[in-house]
């Protein structure tokens, strides 16, 4: 089988890029797999190659390259098949529509799968009419905004099958999607660790993940310090980077000074690869207000950890089980993180029984079990053929109109904010999700 993967950014570093390199991987081990990276802004990916598999981009941006196309004057126009209700919207151009599209209309893969809403958008109305068209959703449904939903209703009909990580994902799709989509739950995949796993002994509790207001390291450091009081020996160790300001890491740092921890908790920055630093400790923890799947908890629990996590929508509670192979708790609550990490650090035996459950049970999202329901999913697709392809003149004309209904309300509501904010005055949506 040929299978295609259209990929935002192979080059970087993210939760999306990493779940792709592995089951691409896992996938090549059988099958011919690209992966098609829109953009490219290094000489080699971050996370480094998957192994087996061609790694091809479309748009280069390495100042110096001789393939450079940052200075192409269709680079500086803004995409128009690319959606802009897809947050990543600014970094798509004419280039990126035309690259994209040329690659689409063009390939022979029998297979071909998008890795985010606007990616999933242009498989659906420019793949080769031959093709198996795949959506894949690394996000949740909630997280997206009423005008990258009314784009998801409009078009992703017109794709063969879309893929959630967690099974309340594909449940909210199909109470939001028309029947005629199929949703499919198939989780993230994470090889397993190649060190020995943590043995339960080492002092040390640790974190990973971008440092953003989502992920709630505040709260993490406020219940650690309930922890270090009872037991000063034990550390934090945070591994993840912000955005480019800075603004997450100068608080969380500021706060573990103004508690007195600046030498029990610790932000670390990236590190990959990550496994030998989750060995290095006992107990994971995660304390999000939301997630779209939580791979590091899956990270962790494959190095045998066992791990502490607030019971937040959605991937959680679908990875532990509470009290066999971690702990479930509310979000939002340090006290009760904070309980649950004392009763683990002042339990080595305890420690010891969940880390082995974590190993046990994490054996379930091995990339080769995974990769082998991706394939199920590919053949019965390709058994049936390729579903309908476009919603027709009328109905694409009906929703150009829609979407310019929604671009025109969302500018007057932007520029009544911004009104207000001059004013002093504060006005109903104001406050904004923080993507994690």
């Amino acid at each position: 089988m040929r299978i295609s993967f259209l990929l935002h950014n192979a080059y970087g570093i993210g939760g999306t890029i990493r779940s792709t390199f592995n089951l691409a991987a896992a996938l090549a081990e059988q099958h011919d797999v690209e992966i098609v990276s829109v953009l490219r802004h290094r000489d080699a990916p971050t996370m480094g190659a998957p192994a087996g598999v061609v790694l091809r981009p479309l748009v280069d941006l390495r100042p110096g390259s001789p393939d450079y196309d940052g200075e192409d004057p269709r680079h500086a126009l803004p995409a128009r098949v690319f959606p802009r209700a897809d947050g990543r919207h600014r970094q798509y151009s004419r280039l990126t529509d035309e690259r994209i599209g040329r690659y689409l209309t063009t390939l022979d893969a029998e297979v071909v799968v998008g890795t985010r809403p606007g990616l999933n958008v242009h498989i659906a109305r420019q793949a080769h009419r031959a093709a198996v068209r795949v959506g894949q959703e690394h996000l949740t449904l909630s997280n997206h905004g009423f005008r990258l939903r009314h784009e998801i209703r409009h078009r992703y009909p017109f794709l063969d099958a879309l893929t959630t990580v967690t099974e309340a994902d594909a449940s909210a799709y199909c109470r939001f999607g028309p029947r005629s989509m199929r949703v499919e739950a198939i989780p993230n995949s994470v090889p397993a660790a190649y060190g020995a796993p943590a043995d339960g002994t080492g002092k040390v509790v640790v974190a990973a993940g971008r440092l953003t207001p989502a992920k709630r390291y505040d709260l993490l450091v406020r219940a650690f310090a309930q922890v270090v009081a009872a037991h000063p020996d034990w550390q934090l160790r945070i591994f993840g980077s912000g955005d480019t300001t800075g603004n997450e890491r100068a608080a969380l740092s500021a706060l573990i000074d103004g508690l007195g921890l600046s030498g029990s908790a610790h932000l670390m920055g990236n590190a990959h690869p990550l496994e030998p630093e989750w060995a290095k400790g006992s107990l994971a923890v995660s304390t999000s207000d939301r997630e779209s799947f939580g791979m590091t908890l899956v990270e962790a629990m494959r190095c045998g950890l066992p791990v502490v996590s607030t019971d937040c929508p959605v991937g959680p509670r679908e990875i532990i089980e509470d009290g066999v192979d971690g702990r479930l708790v509310r979000p939002g609550d340090a006290d009760a993180v904070a309980a649950a990490l004392l009763g683990l650090v002042a339990d080595e035996e305890l420690r010891r029984r969940m880390g082995a459950a974590a190993l046990r049970n994490s054996a379930r999202f091995d990339p080769a079990h995974i990769a082998e329901r991706h394939l199920d999913l590919y053949r019965q697709l390709l058994r049936r053929g390729p579903g309908r392809r476009g919603p027709g003149p009328v109905r694409e004309a009906a929703h150009r109109a829609r979407v310019r209904a929604i671009d025109t309300a969302h500018a007057l509501r932007s520029t009544a904010r911004g009104t207000l904010k001059k004013s002093g005055a504060a006005g109903p949506g104001d406050g904004r999700r923080v993507p994690a």
